[in-house]
């Protein structure tokens, strides 16, 4: 009688523990919408509208960057001898800044 009670013991609890191994937990409402969204694909970036390049702007800062540039040779020169020219360094990062910013208006 023992062995019997254990054997239905033991199919009880297989019984019930197979009710719940088959069932899928509950999914919190909105979760499906929301790995919808996280899952989409992505749209394109935007481009962005260059304006033209002014002419007159370019032909200013091609002048500017023409002076600055011209006056680099003495200066240069007189490093070597061992002088710094006052201004040198803000003159030649003024030169970079034109010709980055010509640069870039022409072959954006």
């Amino acid at each position: 009688m023992r062995l019997f009670f254990s054997i239905l013991f033991g199919f009880a609890i297989c019984a019930c523990a197979g009710e719940t191994y088959g069932q899928a937990h509950p999914v919190p409402p909105g979760l499906k919408e929301a790995e919808k969204r996280v899952n989409a694909p992505l749209e394109p970036p935007l481009e962005a509208k260059r304006k033209a390049p002014i002419p007159a702007q370019l032909k200013q800062e091609a002048d500017e960057l023409a002076q600055l540039s011209s006056g680099i040779p003495a200066d240069i020169g007189l490093v070597g001898q061992g002088q710094l020219p006052k201004g040198l360094g803000d003159r030649l990062k003024r030169i970079e800044k034109l010709a980055k910013h010509l640069r870039t208006e022409i072959f954006p």
